[in-house]
């Protein structure tokens, strides 16, 4: 597959915003939320604990995933995307894979993510990897409008 899974690092900032911007605003729009965290990541996730990972081929950044810190042991699974001209080539599936060991390694036991019941392919990705669905009336709200599935994963 010729893919490298890695940790960002300066200079990542304008792909993971331009991945980010292309699957977001194709599907629904920008939320404030979204603003933030796109234009600092390093302040948003990076400085609060979390990490971020990309998916490189051929020197082209085309995946990231990020680790959003919550709590002890707990991450929300967040801003995860693949190019729309890589997906279904299994960049998602590889990219989830290696975060997940990579946050079980370091002591996470708990994964969760918010997204949308229209992102059909996402869902059955994260299922596929041991994510199951949370009551949507059980959950906090996450800040997102369009959040209206919410899954975890004990690891």
């Amino acid at each position: 597959m010729g893919i490298e899974i890695r940790e960002f690092f300066a200079g990542d900032e304008v792909a993971f915003r331009r991945l980010n911007e292309e699957w977001i605003v194709r599907f629904f729009r920008l939320e404030e939320k979204d603003h933030e965290m796109l234009a600092n990541p390093q302040g948003t996730i990076l400085d609060k604990g979390g990490r971020i990972f990309v998916a490189v081929k051929d020197g082209e950044t085309i995946g990231c995933c990020a680790l959003l810190a919550i709590g002890p042991g707990v991450f929300e699974v967040g801003k995860m995307a693949v190019t729309q001209t890589a997906q279904g080539g299994g960049v998602g599936r590889k990219l989830l894979a290696q975060v997940m060991a990579d946050a079980k390694a370091a002591g996470t036991t708990r994964l969760y993510l918010v997204t949308h019941d229209s992102l059909t392919p996402a869902i059955r990705l994260y299922e596929s990897l041991g994510f199951k669905h949370l009551d949507p009336a059980q959950v906090e709200p996450s800040g997102y409008e369009r959040a209206n599935v919410f899954m975890e994963a004990y690891l």
